[in-house]
């Protein structure tokens, strides 16, 4: 059959059979193999030294949502990547950004992409922001084998509700479970130290500039008191990731305007090295 398929270069008929909405159960009808959840491990041969990623923070403001990430990824108590990319799009109106086993928070990510695409295609609709939460959830509770061997997911996602008109973030736990927060959030190794800077500085009304600096500031916080969590890297120009997603779609700063807001901040840890306290600017 599948001879008979390479050589009329005809796509088999799994793919034209009209079916479910969802990527996932394709996948798992025709080629169980290829989910991350249905993968077997070895027998563990004593501790193993796998890189992981932190921390992620964002932060909602009027029009919008912020999703912020540092660069560094460790194994243990070596830094295993200095510049490793920690939040992605998911789609026009959300994004992801990922902590934990850094290789399957990657692959778990890609999916989750094709799956909204998927659904996209095949309803001729977007899925709401909560549909897209949801989603993710189910993921991630497919992974929980995996987690219970060590191998955790643990992301945060964020998106502009076209419906709602505002910025929302969802956190979630290893099993899946999933929790709306407000204002802001942090997920990761460095994640308390992150939520208490954010904690002392967040406000409803900030601006979209001001929500920027204070996700910036809460990463600094984070590097400041977990080994993690990468800072600012002004000698590399290794910048934190952060993204923006509003009613005109998901956007990544620039470098240069990355550098822009850490160069702001960092000159003034030079007068106040454990930053503001009540103020962003």
């Amino acid at each position: 059959m599948e001879a008979n398929t390479r050589s009329t270069g005809r796509l088999p008929a799994a793919f034209l059979t009209p079916g479910s909405s969802s990527f996932i159960d394709f996948l798992g009808e025709h080629s169980p193999d290829l989910l991350p959840r249905n993968r077997s491990l070895p027998p563990l041969q004593g501790a193993i030294e796998i890189p992981h990623g932190t921390t992620i923070v964002a932060a909602t403001f009027p029009g919008g949502v912020i999703l912020a990430g540092d660069r560094r990824a460790t194994m243990g108590n070596i830094i295993a990547q200095r510049d490793i990319e920690k939040v992605f799009p998911a789609d026009e109106y959300s994004a992801v950004g990922i902590a934990g086993t850094a290789g399957l928070a990657v692959e778990m990510v890609r999916l989750f992409q094709l799956e909204l695409e998927h659904y996209e295609k095949i309803e001729g609709a977007v899925l709401s922001l909560e549909g897209k939460a949801n989603r993710l959830s189910t993921m991630i509770r497919g992974n929980l084998g995996m987690a219970l061997q060590g191998l955790a997911v643990v992301p945060l996602f964020a998106g502009y509700d076209v419906d709602r008109e505002k910025g929302r973030i969802f956190s979630y736990d290893v099993t899946g479970g999933r929790s709306e927060e407000h204002g802001f959030a942090s997920t990761g190794s460095g994640s308390v130290f992150a939520r208490g800077s954010m904690k002392k500085l967040y406000r409803k009304d900030l601006t979209e500039d001001q929500a920027i600096t204070l996700v910036v500031q809460a990463l600094y916080d984070a590097a400041d008191d977990d080994s993690a969590t990468g800072g600012p890297d002004l000698a590399r120009r290794i910048y934190p990731i952060v993204t923006v997603i509003t009613d005109e779609g998901f956007r990544r700063l620039t470098d240069d305007q990355s550098s822009d807001v850490v160069r702001a901040i960092h000159e003034r840890r030079l007068e106040q090295p454990d930053g503001p306290r009540a103020e962003l600017l």
